[in-house]
């Protein structure tokens, strides 16, 4: 496979994105090729406070993405395309003259507090359920926007259009207004059983249907390089494939399963346990469990669930750094390891994890008020977060089997967190289950192969899952000592369920 064939897929995470370029090579016309990945690009996103409220630094994303591209190309490569995924829900809104008006809000923004309450008292907690079929998170964009109207913002008087994260760089990029269906199902404003705009729903808020515009599927083209811009960088115009642009949906797409039928965690700041239906599950239980629909690339739905993930480690480890306390990764792995196990837990969705001034003293006091012993060293701290993730998989993971009808003899770990070989083998005990872990990219892999289905490198979907088999091998974890994790998990249930009591 010549260089021609090469893609570009920028991966956009809450504290980084990179710029990847892939290449499906072989070593003769008759072997079946192999993905190569080759890192162009990294670089640091850090969220910007101003004044009240905490913003994205778009320019510097902006601005990072084309070095990207423009890197790509001096290193030799020829990529045809390029696509963009983000984390979800996140937007900016353009003027009629084609203009950012301000500077996009952080889904972490202390503005929507009490807005989900606020929402569903004026439209109805199960009506939005039944026809966004999301779980309802205080920063899903119908709230931020709710917020914006509440505060009667200046803004949305003069928006013409929204764009949610990638299609807003995409716009930048190309001057092609679009919308990418799996970031659109990330607003709950979007009808998923009618497949489109809820504009009843937008009606009723006071939001103008008009600023919303019919999403593409993933595997669109929608558009290349403006001149202008590849002047700028002084490459050619190639393509703009709007990929499975939530970051989620494309490491779905990356996951080396077997069957159809399959469990999957894409693990990083955010943890999103879920598996793939070929249309959305809006019943009344999965209401009551709080799992989310979110669209997937090639006609399918996500069931799943966010769980706040390894955000509650690495805000930590930020803080302990900024005590003159410097921890690698793999260091506080260690100290975990040496710690005592099933001392503490906590529950990783408690929402006072969600952005506190200070995580160590949210652990402190959630252990205090479930009376348990309260961390004390660093060890203690990282096993109390480690071993809760790991029984919080679990419990989310039974939930869903019951929602489904599905018995899922594995799970597939996907993404950055899998580096943490703790965290995948105390997943497989707590579960008494396989955990295939693999491969860490996947959202940039998932990018990359909706491209290669799009320019015609690749006939299916199929075909990139196979790709991904023979190029990225798996970490196998199988469980040990579960007597011990059956007790800790039984315990974990008994401290979590007082807790939302008290509450």
């Amino acid at each position: 496979m010549s260089k021609s064939s090469a893609v570009l897929a920028f991966d956009l995470g809450a504290s980084s994105g990179r710029a990847l370029l892939g290449e499906i090579t072989s070593s003769d016309h008759e072997s079946p090729g192999t993905l190569k990945i080759t890192e162009i690009h990294r670089f640091a996103n850090i969220p910007v406070q101003m004044g009240k409220h905490l913003h994205w630094n778009f320019p510097m994303l902006l601005q990072e993405v084309k070095h990207g591209i423009r890197k790509a190309f001096q290193a030799g490569y020829q990529p045809v395309s390029y696509g963009i995924d983000s984390w979800g829900v996140d937007y900016g809104l353009i003027d009629r003259n084609g203009e950012l008006i301000g500077v996009p809000y952080h889904y972490r923004d202390l503005r929507t507090e009490g807005m989900v309450e606020e929402t569903c008292d004026q439209v109805g907690r199960e009506r939005l359920f039944q026809e966004t079929g999301l779980q309802f998170m205080p920063f899903n964009t119908i709230f931020q926007l709710n917020a914006m109207l509440k505060s009667k913002s200046p803004m949305l008087e003069i928006a013409d259009k929204f764009l949610l994260t990638p299609d807003l760089l995409n716009y930048f990029l190309t001057g092609v207004q679009a919308c990418e269906f799996t970031m659109a199902t990330t607003t709950q404003l979007y009808h998923v059983t009618e497949g489109k705009w809820n504009e009843p729903l937008m009606e009723e808020l006071g939001l103008p249907a008009s600023l919303f515009i019919d999403p593409v599927q993933p595997g669109t083209v929608i558009g290349r390089l403006q001149d202008t811009v590849a002047q700028e960088l002084g490459v050619p115009a190639i393509k703009a494939i709007a990929v499975a642009s939530h970051d989620t949906e494309s490491a779905v797409v990356a996951v080396p399963a077997n069957t159809s039928r399959f469990a999957y965690l894409v693990c990083g700041t955010w943890s999103l346990l879920g598996t793939e239906l070929p249309e959305p599950l809006v019943h009344t239980d999965v209401l009551e469990e709080d799992f989310s629909n979110e669209g997937g690339a090639y006609q399918t739905f996500q069931l799943l669930k966010n769980i706040m993930g390894l955000w509650i480690l690495q805000e930590c480890k930020r803080q302990w750094e900024n005590q003159g306390l410097t921890y690698s990764f793999a260091e506080l792995v260690e100290l975990a390891q040496a710690a005592e196990s099933f001392r503490s837990f906590i529950n990783p969705d408690d929402l006072r994890f969600m952005n506190p001034a200070d995580m160590t003293a949210g652990i402190r006091d959630y252990c205090r008020e479930t009376g348990q012993p309260i961390p004390h060293s660093t060890g203690e701290y990282v096993q109390c977060i480690l071993q809760s993730l790991a029984l919080r998989y679990r419990e989310v993971l039974e939930r869903m089997e019951v929602l489904t009808g599905q018995y899922y003899d594995g799970l597939h770990m996907v993404g950055g967190g899998i580096q943490n070989e703790l965290l995948c083998r105390y997943t497989a005990n707590a579960m008494g289950r396989t955990v295939w872990a693999g491969p860490i990219e996947a959202s940039a892999i998932g990018n990359m192969l909706v491209q290669f289905v799009a320019n015609g490198t690749l006939r299916t979907r199929e075909e990139g899952v196979e790709l991904v088999k023979r190029s990225f091998p798996l970490a196998w974890y199988e469980p040990e000592s579960n007597e011990d994790w059956e007790a800790a998990f039984q315990h974990y249930k008994t401290i979590v369920e007082q807790q939302q009591v008290q509450q």
